[in-house]
């Protein structure tokens, strides 16, 4: 019996042992086969072209292939979640954004946890996120808008987003209950029309990705109320945010590399570490501020509890967000 017992607690070391290396082996050949990150985007929009020049460097630095996937649809649910129900082996990557926080607490039918399914990887950073009015509409900032909304019947004045579930739409949300005015929700399916009906006075006001808007405001048609990130933007310094009048008012729109739960830990780390050298080129922060996005990298931990304090936000300041129609 002696003799059993020290076997088996000699293997039960061993196996310790030979898990306690797992993790760190994972990471030294990592990556072994192409990698592939799914986007629940469709191609040609800001997020796939994010993907798209992420992807280009990282397969540089990891000398495998790196496939972008568009999975569209549902919400963001069906890229989301083929990123849960791969494989935890560190070769599959999915880039989200702020519709997974969104999602979290606006949706109870959702395949996976937001937070249980998904390992936290990278964050890239944030879109900068403007309200626009029409040039002649007759608020030029945030406070006259909500003076001009109380004046008004609720739902006289409505603002339009590139669709519902969105951070666009969770901006207006959070105007309306931080200011206590009632904006109507006019959903559209990406923002171009949206740019085309304010400019037409088919609606007054719309929040979209600012760099999308920079063009309209450049050309005279629109004009930036406010930003809805909690300071300005360096990329855009002179557009005051709303926060400058409804304190605390910060609804940003983020993206960031996640992977199926099960990845070892420090494969995690070894991929965030990657991803992060790769944004810190200064290449890729021109092309990035190009796109209006302001890089602010997390890694792994701090990237998770920004995601649960972002759900925790946004069950706080929302109800159910509402529909409409365009």
């Amino acid at each position: 019996m002696t003799r059993h017992h020290d076997t088996s607690r000699r293997r039960l070391l061993q196996a310790a042992a030979l898990l306690a290396f797992m993790p760190a082996s994972h990471a030294q050949s990592f990556p072994s086969k192409p990698v592939r990150i799914y986007l629940p985007q469709p191609p040609g929009g800001a997020a796939d072209r994010v993907a798209r020049v992420l992807g280009e460097r990282l397969e540089a630095r990891w000398k495998q292939p790196v496939v972008i996937e568009n999975k569209p649809g549902g919400g963001v649910v069906i890229g989301t979640q083929a990123t849960v129900r791969a494989a935890p082996d560190g070769h599959t990557l999915g880039l989200l954004g702020s519709s997974l926080s969104i999602n979290a607490v606006q949706r109870k039918d959702l395949p996976y946890d937001s937070e249980k399914d998904l390992l936290p990887i990278a964050r890239i950073g944030y879109y900068t996120v403007a309200l626009v009015a029409a040039a002649d509409f007759p608020a030029a900032n945030v406070r006259e808008l909500v003076a001009l909304a109380k004046k008004q019947p609720p739902n006289q004045l409505s603002f339009g987003s590139n669709g519902i579930g969105t951070s666009a739409q969770l901006a207006g949300e959070m105007l309306n209950h931080m200011a206590g005015i009632q904006l109507q929700h006019v959903p559209y399916n990406g923002a171009a029309k949206m740019y085309t009906d304010i400019v037409g006075k088919q609606i007054p006001l719309g929040f979209a990705v600012a760099s999308s808007a920079e063009s309209f405001v450049k050309a005279g048609q629109l004009k930036v109320l406010g930003v809805t990130s909690l300071k300005r933007s360096p990329l855009y310094p002179d557009w005051p945010t709303i926060a400058e009048t409804l304190p605390g008012f910060e609804a940003v729109n983020w993206a960031g590399f996640a992977a199926p739960a099960g990845v070892p830990r420090e494969l995690a780390q070894r991929q965030a570490n990657d991803i992060l050298a790769v944004l810190a080129a200064p290449e890729v922060a021109k092309v990035m501020a190009e796109m209006g996005i302001e890089i602010a990298p997390q890694g792994p931990d701090e990237f998770k509890r920004f995601i649960h304090s972002e759900i925790r936000r946004f069950a706080e300041v929302t109800k159910p967000l509402s529909g409409g129609t365009n």
